[in-house]
């Protein structure tokens, strides 16, 4: 076992043996990546002409005028090819596999963004690819499935434990110790054994690059508060890479208070006192678990929320004060997608929901004169089963009904 990568008293890499040559490439590959100025060029031009960045920052006057307080700005991370913020890192991580000349990528994936940008990267550089899912992932993800297997990908629905993100994680490191010759692991968040939460915050940090020197172009100021949603935390430390030293500039991540903090049934790692810090998965962080160490079943409408930890980095923030963290229910997430679709003609994901309805909560408390960002991750239209059945939209219901008689009757 072997110990480093710290933020404080988090993270580390808490690894078996057999991993550690495998691990060591992977951080040398990344150092000498990051040293090399032709390198992060490469990724500009990439994301540039195949991802559509930058990607822009939108007004949203209608919002604003709705709430009466602090101008309400979004970073659009949904314009980003594959439809998420997911793209930066799995594009980035693509790069590497190519200096480290493997041919196999894999990956989990919660929400199946993450497995989309995989699949997608794996397609556009000629790598097999084969992606983990938790069972009950899979069922509520359905759309993004068919589009990994249709990109090329092999899903495997992971039938352990909670059948979710957390048990698709373990299976990926299980794939990886018996392949770590050809395969590399695209890890998804930016949680797991050291280097994976330093690199996949570098990858992700062009997010937040971006909107600060957007927002001074913009409103030549910078935004009072920063909002992003918190599953492992790449999309929040994304955006907060780019204002973690203007001391200005509150920043606020939002996580999944599912159906009530009362209730015990949500992912809040950061925001309640239902976690406590352990060692799993290959490193240290805030785990919603027993006393005997065994991780908790967690809920939430977003299925990119649920993450059983949460990255070590947000962690540390959270202990230095540098964050604050805060918790959103289904329900408030599903009335804030329903306003910003009324009032603006934008659809976000139900991840990142979940900022919406924190920001909305506070937006009418602030001067006018005071600008906020919220980062919206990725766009909605994957969830539309969840999001017809939150609705409960009858026109929806009778066309899911219709499509499966008419599948019955050519069977």
């Amino acid at each position: 076992m072997i110990e480093r990568g710290h933020y404080g008293q988090f993270g580390g890499a808490y690894i078996p043996e057999i991993l550690v040559a495998t691990f060591d490439q992977l951080e040398a590959a990344f150092r000498e990546a990051k040293d090399d100025p032709s390198f992060y060029r490469e990724y500009e031009t990439l994301m540039s002409r195949y991802s559509c960045r930058p990607t822009p920052i939108t007004f949203a006057e209608n919002l604003t005028r709705h709430f009466g307080g602090a101008r309400i700005f979004i970073k659009r991370e949904d314009f980003n090819h594959t439809g998420a913020h997911k793209a930066n890192n799995a594009m980035g991580q693509g790069l590497l596999v190519k200096r480290m000349g493997k041919k196999r990528v894999i990956a989990e994936t919660g929400a199946g963004q993450h497995g989309i940008a995989t699949a997608t990267m794996a397609a556009k550089f000629g790598f097999e690819c084969t992606i983990y899912m938790g069972e009950v992932d899979v069922a509520r993800q359905r759309p993004n499935v068919f589009w990994m297997e249709r990109l090329g990908a092999t899903v495997v629905p992971v039938r352990d434990g909670s059948r979710t993100l957390k048990d698709a994680l373990n299976e990926a490191f299980r794939d990886w110790l018996a392949n770590m010759d050809t395969t590399h692991y695209v890890l998804g968040t930016a949680c797991g054994p050291h280097p994976f939460p330093e690199l996949v915050t570098y990858f992700q940090a062009i997010v937040g690059r971006e909107a600060r020197e957007q927002m001074l172009r913009l409103e030549n100021v910078l935004p009072k508060r920063v909002y992003a949603c918190v599953g492992g935390g790449s999309n929040a430390l994304g955006v907060f890479s780019g204002f973690l030293d203007d001391r200005s500039v509150e920043l606020v991540g939002v996580e999944a208070a599912g159906h009530g903090l009362d209730s015990k049934q949500h992912a809040t790692r950061l925001s309640s006192e239902d976690a406590s810090i352990g060692v799993a998965q290959g490193y240290k962080t805030y785990f919603l678990q027993g006393p005997d160490g065994q991780m908790n079943e967690t809920h939430s409408v977003a299925a990119g929320l649920d993450y059983v930890g949460v990255s070590p980095i947000l962690a540390h923030y959270r202990e230095t004060g540098r964050v604050r963290f805060e918790a959103a229910t289904d329900r408030e997430a599903v009335d804030a997608l329903a306003l910003t679709i009324k009032k603006e003609g934008i659809i976000p994901a139900l991840e990142s929901s979940h900022a919406f309805a924190q920001a909305f909560k506070e937006a009418s408390s602030l001067d006018p004169s005071d600008a906020i960002l919220i980062n919206q991750s990725g766009r909605g239209d994957k969830d539309i089963f969840t999001i017809a059945d939150a609705f409960d939209d009858p026109s929806w219901r009778n066309f899911i009904i219709d499509k499966a008689e008419a599948y019955r009757a050519r069977s």
